[in-house]
């Protein structure tokens, strides 16, 4: 079977908190068995034409102090109603600076505490995304979120904080296609630890509609 074509979009030249560089290395590998990962810092990438010959777009975007612009925002909201996959990690969320993406993601963020040690939880069970997931530690910015009311999520993880729990995934399809949004992510470390490359993989299978058991 031929590999399918991921997108991979970053910040290489002038991130903020979260550059691409190593990153890209290990989601490149992590998806190699499924998918040609094509990596770059280039947003235009997000309009419909570009994203078109792709069956995954996955969102690494450091833009906290920008947005993308109306052509890429109308791209990418089409790309994924039209039946595309959309993964977006932890800094990915940034994307949601303008409100069409916010839905599209179905949260924005909302700040977080200092980088510390979180306990995360599965919160579902029999998702193809947290299949073989049981609970796990790792050092971690507890982002939280604003999450949209609208939004018909399914939480698939927490993380616990001051006696709290806070949603850490979660997957809901929007149009035809499917989106899935995973919390950590924060430098290449966070990206050693199985639970999350897990989560990662299967997450990349179910927004793709990956060849496969799919949980519908």
């Amino acid at each position: 079977m031929d590999k399918r074509k991921a997108l991979l979009l970053g910040s290489y030249t002038h991130p903020k908190f979260h550059p691409l560089q190593g990153i890209d290395t290990q989601v490149s590998h992590l998806l190699n068995d499924m998918f040609t990962v094509q990596c770059t810092e280039n947003h235009k990438m997000l309009r419909e034409s570009n994203l078109y010959p792709y069956d995954l777009c996955i969102a690494y975007s450091d833009l906290w102090d920008e947005k993308v612009s109306p052509q890429q925002t109308a791209g990418l909201l089409s790309y994924v109603s039209g039946g595309g996959g959309l993964l977006v990690l932890h800094n990915g969320v940034s994307l949601a600076n303008r409100y069409e993406l916010a839905q599209l993601l179905g949260a924005r963020f909302d700040g977080h505490p200092p980088m510390q040690p979180l306990k995360f939880m599965p919160a579902a069970e029999g998702h193809d995304i947290i299949e073989g997931v049981e609970a796990f530690e790792m050092e971690e910015e507890p982002y939280r979120f604003k999450l949209d009311p609208f939004t018909e999520r399914q939480v698939l993880l927490e993380y616990e904080h001051e006696g709290e729990r806070w949603p850490a995934a979660w997957c809901h399809t929007y149009g035809i296609g499917r989106v899935v949004v995973l919390m950590p992510g924060h430098h290449e470390p966070s990206f050693m630890h199985e639970p999350f490359r897990k989560m990662i993989v299967q997450g990349a299978k179910w927004a793709s509609r990956y060849p496969g058991k799919i949980i519908q």
